[in-house]
């Protein structure tokens, strides 16, 4: 296959309408997310000096996003999802508009950083299994590796531009331009959904019963649990991810790897994303591949492997390339899980599927974040990678042995 025959291929999802508008939501929310992200800790950073507040970060979002992640996937299979993803991206504008008008002020402080970390983390889970429970409602079920390839590759290319213009614009005009851009970029994003024309609610069985809130929960939980293969590949993420996230935690691992500060913070999540849009490609390549469960555990091995690497990096340059190859590895295994829940999953379960998708991956993130960041604390970033390669080859190493449907897992 030419590298503009894949090009096409990646770009074939976009023939379908609606499908660019909720990209462009989904781009917009991922911009915004990683200005947040990259500004608040950098903020907390600068003005305390402490990698244990910026750690902080994660104990603050994790409290936040476990109960709203388990509301948001029930609403997803029961309200439009169109108008969750406005109200969820219109709420985190005027958050971070907020805290820009602090930030001017003067008057912002660590307190009111966290309160908004903890309402921009609510709203970004809010819309998660919306975003991603609409797009096989508006992609046939043949293209929905394609699509979900294309949905991964310009997430990342929103990761790119997130980092980089966060480092351009705090470099330059400081962190509360920083927090009106992605204030303002999400405006639009909350804008975009209202001009998707498919249904925005999920199709329920004639038969199904009027059933609360928490049955409605306690039925997305059963159904998961139960199910053959996702809860494995939600313990294989879950596991790897807690040991080694890195993405909200840069800011201290460009300084304690690197001693660099927001350039090189920008550069190193541009180069992880770029990664990520590479992986893509190979996602695409290896369509055909017809063992999807054996492919996660492949990219997770050599995702162990490249922590080992970025841990022992010693210039910025081989940190950017090792960082690179982490995004690429993790591309293909969110690709294939995302997949793996659209084909397995009924369209009525579908958000509360995605839900604890999203769930078992931020929750996951969030206790990461505050293992990265403790252990950078106490024994140095270089280290704390290293150690989390170690973590993350052998709990590859026990799914591959343990959870056999994900070693036999065939898609059609």
């Amino acid at each position: 296959m030419t590298e503009s025959t894949l090009a096409g291929k990646m770009a074939g999802a976009f023939r379908y309408r609606d499908f660019r508008f909720l990209m462009a939501s989904i781009v917009g929310g991922s911009v915004v997310t990683w200005m947040r992200i990259l500004g608040t800790s950098q903020w907390i950073l600068d003005e305390t000096g402490s990698a244990f507040l910026v750690a902080l970060i994660g104990v603050v979002q994790l409290v936040v996003q476990i109960p709203i992640t388990l509301w948001a996937g029930t609403l997803a299979d029961h309200v439009d999802r169109k108008r969750l993803l406005n109200i969820s991206h219109g709420i985190t504008a005027a958050t971070l508009i907020g805290l820009g008008l602090a930030n001017a002020s003067g008057i912002l402080s660590p307190f009111f950083v966290y309160v908004g970390i903890a309402v921009t983390a609510a709203t970004h889970m809010m819309a998660s299994p919306a975003a991603s429970a609409m797009i096989p409602v508006i992609i046939p079920g043949k293209d929905l590796i394609l699509a979900n390839s294309t949905d991964t590759a310009l997430r990342n290319v929103a990761a790119i531009v997130g980092p980089l213009l966060f480092a351009a614009i705090a470099t330059t005009l400081g962190i509360t331009t920083v927090f009106f851009t992605a204030g303002s970029i999400a405006l639009l994003a909350a804008l975009s959904p209202m001009l998707i024309q498919a249904a925005g609610k999920a199709e329920k069985p004639e038969d199904q019963r009027q059933q609360s809130q928490l049955e409605l929960t306690l039925e997305g939980l059963r159904y998961t649990a139960k199910h053959p293969i996702l809860p494995g590949l939600f313990l294989l993420d879950a596991g790897i991810t807690t040991a080694s996230f890195y993405r909200e935690i840069l800011p201290v691992l460009a300084l304690g790897l690197f001693a660099g500060g927001a350039s090189a913070t920008g550069m190193l999540g541009a180069a992880n994303s770029t990664g990520a849009i590479l992986g893509s490609f190979i996602a695409v390549l290896l369509v055909g591949f017809r063992a999807k469960g054996m492919m996660v555990l492949y990219a997770s091995f050599a995702y162990g492997f490249f922590l080992f690497g970025f841990g022992l990096a010693n210039t910025l340059l081989i940190g950017i390339i090792m960082i690179a190859l982490l995004g690429a590895a993790d591309a293909v295994t969110v690709t294939v899980r995302q997949t793996t829940v659209m084909l397995t999953t009924p369209d009525h379960m579908r958000g509360r599927a995605f839900a604890l998708l999203v769930l078992a991956a931020q929750t996951a993130n969030n206790v990461g974040t505050i293992w990265v960041g403790t252990w950078a604390g106490l024994i140095g970033a270089s280290n704390t990678m290293v150690m989390g390669g170690v973590i993350s080859v052998i709990m590859t190493a026990l799914i591959w042995w343990w959870w056999k449907p994900i070693r036999e897992y065939r898609s059609e």
